[in-house]
This record gives C-alpha cells, structure tokens and sequence, in this order.
C-alpha cells in the first residue's frame, strides 16, 4: 500500500439492474454473482483497499440490499465459527479491514454512470476521489489498477481515467479518448467521444471502469444535459473537463474482464480460477482434458 496515496475515497456505481444476466439477477444484484468464491463488488473492494482507499461509497438502488449485507458484520455466522473454532472461514467472512468505513447512498432515479458519481457529491466533498466499476475485472500481475492509478495521480494532480487497446470492431462500444501520447503508458488528453461510429473514432483507445477524478467534475456534473440514451453521461463531462484542466489517460498494466456480459464473466471465472490457490492445479488439469469436439 502505497504511504503517499491521496486518494482516500473509492465510489462504487451498483444501482444497475444487471438485465443481460436475467434471470440470475431477478432477486440478486448483479455485483453480487460470484467469480469463483468472491462475489464481482468484493473483488473490486479489495482493489481499492489495496490502493489505500479508506471511504468505500456505494451507489445503489432497488432490491440491492444484500450489498450492504455482504460488508456488514454477520454476528450470528461469526458467533457460530467461533464455537465451532473454525478460523478460516472465520477470517474470510470479514472481507474488509476494520478501519474501513462504508457509506451507501440510494440512487433515486434511474439516470445513467455520471447521476451515479454525482450522487455521491455530499460524501465526497471537495477530495479527489476513485470511481470503479465492479464490472470490470482486472487480473493484474504486480499492483492492481487502482493502485497503478493512484501512484499516477502523486505526480499529476489530475484526472486519469483508465484505458485499453479496443478492436476496431467494438470501438462503437466504448468512451475513445483523443489525446497526445506523452509516455509509454500516459496520454494527455484533448477529448472523448462516446460510442462513435467506427470510422469517426478519434483513436482505438477505450475507457474503462476505473477513473480517479478531481472533485470539480462535480459542477460540471450538473450542469451537464442528458446524453446517449437519455442519460447523464460521465463520458460527456470528462470531456467538459478537458477543456477546463488537464485530464490524463493511463494504459494499465492487467488484463481486464467484461464481467457485464457473459462470456465476460466466463473467461473470468477460468482465469480467476486458474490464479486460485486452492483450485489452479486441479482446474488446469480438468481444462487439459476436456473434450471440446
């Protein structure tokens, strides 16, 4: 953990109704579907508490209550582990630190990723401040993202969203940034186009969901219309702040999963496996001979 880390507040959009994962997620939020023993929001908890985040905020909504569960002492689980003298489990039903607090704040309208950052303004106040989407896993082999990202801001004081190498094919899924290279890592960045059309995007560069973010993006958040499909869009007043200040792009060291759809979420669940302590040597074995004719 990094002992100069200025970042001390982590926001976690999770009001979503998670439909693409229907009907797994008719009862159960989305973050909540596990990669192997984990559920998709603890793993991104961790990676923020690792990058030296203190303020876990969680944006939420309707029939998201088992979040709130999930970080919460379980009093009666704990007291049984305890007689039964079963340390391990006991140690990982406590899945964040005690010095970490979390604050949930309910997302009253349905009003798209900036509406989500914006709600939680009064938390936040005027410190700079992570953003992660649970939904993007990043497997990475040193620091995680967060904590890349966080070293980053040390120097520049701005700014910095993430971003990665996106086929040509899906760049009219993504945030494509415009901007001047300045390392083998950083851009400095002039604007950002949300999903253009293929043959208007400005780079093959795509933001992804990590973002460390000035708290004057919270003016510009309101004051920012309604965007594509009809929501406030974080992308749009990144793109306000360029104009305003310097916003930097960071090409993070990791291998990112799109937990949001699918196969996504599949290729996690191998990879994570693959990297799990108790199951890697028996899942390699088993993907070795499996017959996929």
């Amino acid at each position: 953990m990094s002992s100069n880390n200025q970042i001390k507040i982590a926001v976690f959009p999770v009001a979503g109704m998670g439909t693409r994962f229907l009907p797994a997620t008719k009862a159960s939020p989305k973050e909540m579907l596990p990669i192997v023993d984990k559920p998709l929001i603890q793993y991104a908890a961790e990676e923020a508490v690792d990058a030296g985040i203190e303020t876990l905020i969680f944006i939420t909504g309707r029939n998201k209550f088992s979040i709130p569960n999930h970080f919460d002492k379980a009093y009666e689980i704990e007291t049984e582990l305890e007689r039964r003298k079963k340390t391990k489990e006991l140690e990982l039903v406590n899945v964040l630190p005690s010095n970490i607090k979390c604050i949930y704040i309910r997302q009253n309208q349905a009003l798209g990723l900036g509406h989500a950052v914006l709600c939680a303004k009064p938390a936040v106040g005027n410190n700079p401040f992570a953003v992660i989407l649970a939904d993007d896993m990043i497997l990475s082999k040193n620091d995680g993202c967060l904590k890349q990202m966080a070293e980053k801001y040390i120097g520049l004081n701005s700014s910095i969203i993430a971003v990665e190498k996106v086929k040509k094919e899906h760049l009219h899924k993504y945030g494509i940034i415009q901007g001047s290279k300045i390392n083998q890592s950083d851009w400095e960045l002039k604007n950002i186009v949300e999903k253009p059309e293929i043959e208007n995007a400005p780079s093959d560069m795509g933001v992804v969901g990590r973002y460390i973010l000035n708290a004057s993006i919270f003016d510009i958040l309101e004051n920012t219309k309604k965007g594509a499909g009809e929501e406030i869009q974080l992308t749009d007043a990144l793109a306000s702040q360029i104009i305003k200040e310097k916003v930097y792009a960071y090409e993070f060291e990791g291998k990112r999963f799109d937990c949001g759809n699918k196969l996504g979420f599949l290729k996690a669940t191998i990879e994570y496996g693959l990297h799990h302590g108790e199951l890697s040597e028996d899942l390699k074995d088993y993907l070795k001979n499996l017959d996929l004719s």
